[in-house]
């Protein structure tokens, strides 16, 4: 082997270790780092673990503003775990105000919230005594206090790229099975509209429930939208159904719409007693005798 070729073999990652008696050569990879070479971030750096949607939400045990919380705690209701950068940071304490000031909301879709940051649980409890003396709002979800940062890397909130010690602003919805059904990113500097989160969550329950899919921005009280037929000949029929179905909105064989719940037929006002009938009629006597 000429010099010339051990150097292409060199540069190219590998580096040669012996000759063979029939005069080939034997060759690995380098190391990391070998010769005195600079390793780049990206081989220092570990791989982003997320976990997957539609699958079994990762298990956790962890030390909250409520004592010790885990996952199975929450088993038959939906759950709001999102993760905030620090604690007494503007953008976290509009964030957690906004999550505070909309808790009834999840609660009317029996879902819980769960807060996370890489803090302590009496910065923890310090920031929302904070919050309430200066804004005069009260948090009423616990906070985990993920020091040891083992829930923040199983749900994948640690992204090296924003920093290697502070998770991003992740939101997950977890429903009452511990399914993991959606999951939210935003970066450090922005804040997640807790509306958007609300308007997801009804819509997944709304599509559990009814079968249906939601369009974009749908809020209660829009039309959903009806499962497309999955072979040709219900396609042939999409349109007949529709027809004979007037709630039904057809715009083509893969898309149709229609409300939620039927309309409700209007009602007259019709006296409901004998006394209420009497009392009717009385005041119909006086109009004419007036008249």
């Amino acid at each position: 082997m000429t010099h010339t070729q051990e150097m292409d073999i060199y540069m190219s990652g590998f580096e040669r270790i012996q000759d063979d008696e029939d005069g080939t050569a034997t060759v690995t990879p380098k190391e990391p780092g070998a010769d005195g070479q600079q390793v780049g971030d990206s081989a220092r750096k570990k791989p982003l673990c997320l976990p997957g949607l539609d699958q079994p939400a990762p298990d956790f045990d962890a030390m909250t503003t409520d004592g010790r919380k885990t996952l199975q705690d929450y088993k038959g209701k939906w759950l709001c775990l999102f993760s905030h950068p620090a604690d007494f940071t503007p953008v976290c304490t509009t964030e957690f105000m906004a999550f505070a000031v909309n808790a009834g909301k999840f609660a009317e879709l029996d879902c819980e919230l769960l807060g996370l940051s890489i803090d302590s649980h009496f910065s923890h409890i310090a920031w929302k005594r904070n919050i309430h003396e200066r804004f005069g709002i009260h948090i009423p979800f616990p906070v985990i206090a993920d020091i040891d940062m083992k829930v923040a890397q199983a749900y994948g909130m640690i992204h090296e790229g924003a920093s290697e010690t502070t998770p991003v602003r992740a939101l997950f919805l977890i429903d009452p099975q511990s399914i993991l059904r959606a999951m939210i990113y935003y970066p450090m500097n922005n804040g997640r509209s807790v509306r958007e989160v609300l308007r997801l969550l009804h819509s997944m329950q709304v599509s559990d429930e009814h079968g249906v899919a939601t369009p974009e921005g749908w809020t209660p009280g829009d039309n959903v939208i009806v499962s497309p037929p999955v072979t040709s000949a219900s396609a042939e029929r999409r349109e007949q159904m529709a027809k004979a179905d007037p709630l039904y909105k057809y715009t083509d064989w893969y898309f149709c719409e229609r409300p939620l719940h039927p309309p409700r037929p209007e009602q007259k006002n019709v006296p409901e007693t004998a006394h209420e009938t009497a009392r009717a009629g009385d005041a119909s006597a006086q109009i004419k005798t007036v008249g």
